[in-house]
């Protein structure tokens, strides 16, 4: 059954089981269902610019339960469909089609389709582009029995997209360089929830960084995380709040909405434009945004 024929929050709770004969080989596909999700920025500090165009960052990557659906069916021929939101520029493009592509420079994979069901904002600051692909390479690990360690998945994800190798193991981590060199993070933020909201402004990744000037961070970003959440309201900033909300200044005010609301923390995430706020406990229900934003309520 294509998840495009299913209501999403239906195919949230579907555990797909399909069969497919390959080279006179029955084999049985029981994990071919998968739910990308998205992270936020606890912090983000653009430190210097690269020799290659890139820039190098600090920042910490953690994962929230904001998630579109990726399902991949047998199939005759290769095929990639979308469903939900709507997906620019050609679909031979997408990072998922890739992710496939790529692994199957090294391995007889057979052909497949992949659908994806979008439901995570595009130009949002979320990584939902980068958690598909990832997602992918992990799905068609699973699906094949290709073996491969957690390090080889980052490689693969790493020729994909800057933070795609972080949605390899989906965990707290400190990103530095391109947002690809991870290191560990003990940060447990259980309890909290996590307000998202996407007013519906598309950044590109060019915009973002045209009025960035690289410093380097005040502070080395692991000590600032491990003070009290209470605190990082005047220690923990995000380098893209500067460069974009005096174009965009009601993203400032989200971020003020938030804290008005009783939000502990708020924040730009990424390079924007989707601002969050961390709630201790319940959020006051009387917050609440114009009908053309896209809102989530996260669980940590």
């Amino acid at each position: 059954m294509l998840l495009s024929q299913v209501d999403f929050t239906v195919a949230e709770l579907l555990f797909s089981l399909n069969f497919i004969a390959c080279n006179s080989t029955l084999i049985l596909y029981t994990h071919m269902l998968d739910f990308p999700n998205a992270k936020i920025n606890l912090g983000l500090y653009v430190t210097e610019k690269r020799s290659d165009g890139f820039h190098n960052l600090e920042s910490c990557f953690y994962p929230v339960q904001w998630c579109d659906a990726l399902e991949i069916l047998p199939a005759q021929t290769e095929q990639f469909t979308l469903t939900g939101l709507p997906v620019p520029g050609n679909p031979e493009t997408n990072l998922c089609l890739k992710a496939y592509k790529l692994l199957q420079q090294d391995f007889a994979l057979p052909p497949i389709q992949l659908h994806l069901h979008k439901v995570i904002p595009m130009g949002a600051g979320l990584g939902g582009g980068s958690s598909d692909a990832a997602f992918t390479l992990r799905l068609l690990n699973s699906v094949f029995g290709l073996n491969l360690s957690t390090a080889i998945l980052q490689n693969y994800a790493r020729q994909l997209g800057s933070d795609c190798a972080f949605f390899i193991e989906n965990k707290a981590v400190i990103a530095t360089e391109k947002g690809d060199v991870f290191t560990a993070l003990d940060l447990n933020l259980r309890g909290y929830t996590c307000v998202l909201v996407y007013p519906g402004i598309h950044i590109t990744t060019a915009e973002a960084y045209g009025n960035i000037k690289p410093k380097p961070a005040p502070q080395p970003l692991e000590s600032i995380l491990k003070q009290d959440v209470i605190t990082w309201k005047d220690l923990l900033h995000n380098d893209f709040e500067t460069a974009l909300f005096p174009k965009y200044p009601e993203l400032a005010q989200l971020k003020e909405k938030l804290y008005a609301a009783g939000a502990v923390y708020a924040s730009m995430s990424g390079s924007g434009s989707t601002v969050y706020g961390l709630f201790k406990g319940e959020v006051p229900a009387n917050l609440v945004f114009p009908d053309n934003y896209l809102i989530r309520h996260s669980l940590l």
